[in-house]
């Protein structure tokens, strides 16, 4: 029997593999070698080399700085009552990046415990637009005490949501304070490049709001305050383990106004259901009295962000209730410009106070067919300046005017401020427009030349206010300031104090004149005893000077809208209201110690007596109501009524004011050919 047997094992030697085996083996060492020699030096260089720098990151890493946002500061009338003020409440926000599910279906269910309106969605939707995914967004302002105490316990079930407790600004006023306290908003990526220009972008901090237009744009630095901050210690889940140190936040300052609300109020009811300004100033002080522009608006509904819709109503309504008129609107002042004219006049030298001028119905430029019609077709006969203005004599300035020139007499308006800011403290003030040849010159630099240079003829509208003359309500009231305390001339101003957290004075308005003007006291007394026949038996306004219990000066005007063809009649009815005449009443008192300047315009309202009743009973209000302290206290948000007799009657029911103009002077239009710019 045959035994297979298997072939013995045989070892065959090669010398090339062998070194290739060896070859790798090496390199494999190598490289191992090297790795862990890399990883010794990395981690000495982690480990001793940087050992500082990295464990101060850890620290950084686990130490956080929070900022505490300040709390904003008040403003108040002179007497303390609150205009702008601050309040705790809770709001219900959301962090998007947090959300898992559906934000429409969170919403929904969150609709269970809190009462979401869509004002409040629409609202959302717009932020949430504006923020980062991890900003907490603001879905519910102003949580009731109910809404944030049955919610607080059901949060558990809704990841990404908080009930977080926040400051509220609120103008208690409302639209009685708007146009001058101004509004605060959220602050816009236009804010921040303002703030990184100004290298305070530090101090806003955890701040979301800030100051928009108004008192609250104007000092927004000193109404912010300073932020504080809390130093925490956090896990590693980042939750707050402990409070390292603190440093609490600045309060901003208060800002006390110099005017008392109680006349406010009584300005504002003066002006109900009319289009226009009023504004009152302390000649002795500037410091601003009322301040009503109107129509006005609520400013709370721009805090927390305004809806589109009613954006738009604002914003597009002809009325223009979001425009300052105090200070933005541009008017031509008609005869209220008079008295200043009249100051050139006597202080030019071009005529005395004894000076007796014809004043007829209708006068021409030598040379001319052209004529310039009186408001009294039959004229005034000879007058001197006193006289003219008690009347308002057109025909008088028109020569004078005319024959004086326009070089000669812009110097002297000048001086009283005309076509220059005040220097107010509010944003935005307009200019005016006191012409000039310069003036034209550059405004029309894309015309020809010959329609660039201005026309000698061009003076003699100027010259009663009309023509290229615009100046605002605030322009108006500053020079009648400045007129009837003798050339003393006092910035304008809102704020008369800065008072700290502890309601320690950091700072007053000036009680000094910015200057002095250099004109004579006898043609300022010349001048304001002529304004005061303008409330006497022959003047524009003799209704308003009846049973007068002080002395008062005063001047009707009334400022021509469109032009009026030189054959033509002036006929309110015939024409658009936005297009009919502005009446213009500025007046000061008492004369010889005036403590009120004031100015009025009611646009479209047709002759300038028909302001002066305004006037003269807000006057009444701050001489005699007033400061008899026999005014009624004052409550936040609230209208007061006038003890004063003299008041008692219904803004638009003054009989015994309104019928003695039924044909007044000044009216420039009652009569065929208007002065027209040739």
């Amino acid at each position: 029997m045959n035994t297979l047997r298997r072939p013995p094992l045989t070892t065959y030697h090669n010398p090339k593999r062998q070194r290739d085996f060896s070859l790798r083996v090496a390199v494999a060492f190598t490289f191992i070698f090297l790795f862990f020699c890399i990883l010794i030096a990395r981690f000495y260089y982690l480990q001793i080399l940087r050992h500082q720098d990295y464990a101060a990151q850890a620290t950084t890493n686990r130490i956080t700085l929070i900022p505490t946002p300040p709390v904003r500061g008040q403003i108040t009338d002179i007497n303390g009552v609150i205009l702008a003020h601050n309040y705790p409440a809770f709001s219900l926000e959301i962090i998007p990046n947090q959300i898992s599910g559906s934000m429409d279906e969170l919403i929904e269910s969150l609709k269970q415990y809190v009462d979401i309106s869509d004002n409040d969605l629409r609202r959302f939707r717009k932020f949430r637009a504006d923020y980062r995914a991890y900003d907490k967004v603001p879905l519910k302002l102003k949580l009731t005490a109910d809404e944030a105490s049955v919610l607080a316990a059901q949060l558990y079930r809704f990841q990404g949501v908080e009930i977080n407790a926040r400051t509220f600004r609120e103008y208690p006023f409302g639209a009685l304070t708007a146009h001058f306290t101004g509004y605060i908003g959220r602050i816009s990526d236009k804010d921040i490049s303002r703030l990184n220009e100004n290298g305070r972008i530090s101090v806003y901090r955890g701040t979301t709001h800030i100051g928009k237009s108004g008192l609250e744009a104007y000092y927004e630095e000193q109404l912010h305050g300073l932020p504080g901050y809390q130093e925490v210690e956090k896990d590693a889940a980042g939750n707050i383990i402990r409070v390292i140190r603190s440093e609490q936040p600045q309060t901003g300052k208060t800002l006390r106004l110099s005017m008392d609300i109680r006349l406010q109020q009584e300005a504002d009811r003066l002006m109900k259901n009319k289009r226009g300004a009023l504004v009152a100033i302390n000649p002795q002080t500037g410091g601003v009295l009322a301040f009503v522009s109107k129509p006005d608006f609520n400013p709370n509904i721009f805090i927390d962000g305004i809806d589109s819709e009613t954006w738009k109503s604002l914003n597009e309504n002809w009325q223009r209730p979001l425009i300052n008129r105090v200070t933005q609107g541009l008017y031509p002042p008609g005869s209220t410009f008079k008295p200043f004219m009249a100051m050139a006049l006597l202080e030019s030298g071009k005529i005395t106070q004894d000076t007796i001028v014809p004043a007829p119905g209708a006068w021409s430029i030598p040379g001319s067919k052209h004529l310039f019609r009186d408001s009294v077709r039959r004229g005034h006969g000879s007058v001197n300046l006193s006289k003219a203005i008690q009347v308002s004599s057109d025909t008088f300035f028109y020569r004078l005017g005319y024959e004086l020139g326009i070089e000669k007499t812009v110097p002297y308006l000048a001086e009283f401020g005309f076509g220059t800011p005040t220097g107010i403290d509010l944003p935005n003030e307009y200019r005016g427009i006191l012409p000039s040849p310069e003036w034209k010159e550059k405004r029309f630099a894309k015309l020809p030349e010959k329609q660039r240079r201005w026309k000698p003829a061009e003076m003699v509208p100027v010259s009663i206010g009309q023509g290229y003359n615009t100046y605002t309500p605030l322009q108006m009231a500053h020079a009648t300031a400045i007129l009837a305390n003798n050339g003393k001339v006092f910035r304008p101003h809102l704020v008369q104090e800065l008072l700290d957290y502890e309601n320690s004075v950091t700072m007053s308005a000036t009680r000094e004149p910015q200057r002095m003007l250099p004109y004579s006291q006898a043609n300022f007394a010349y001048i304001k005893h002529a304004m005061q026949r303008v409330l006497q038996p022959g003047g524009t306004a003799w209704r308003i000077g009846s049973g007068l219990p002080y002395s008062m000066g005063g001047k009707t005007g009334t400022a021509q809208v469109v032009a009026i063809a030189q054959n033509k009649t002036y006929n309110a009815a015939a024409l658009r209201e936005q297009h009919r005449d502005h009446a213009w009443f500025i007046s000061f008192a008492p004369v010889d110690n005036p403590q009120i300047a004031i100015a009025v315009i009611l646009e479209n309202a047709g002759w300038g007596a028909n302001a002066a009743p305004l006037a003269r009973q807000l006057s009444d209000y701050y001489l005699i109501t007033l400061q008899s302290d026999r005014a009624p206290a004052v409550k936040e948000g609230t209208q007061i009524q006038t003890a004063n007799p003299l008041l008692e009657q219904k803004p638009n029911k003054a009989p015994n004011f309104q019928a003695a103009f039924s044909s007044p002077a000044d009216a420039p239009h009652p009569q065929p050919a208007q002065p027209q710019q040739p």
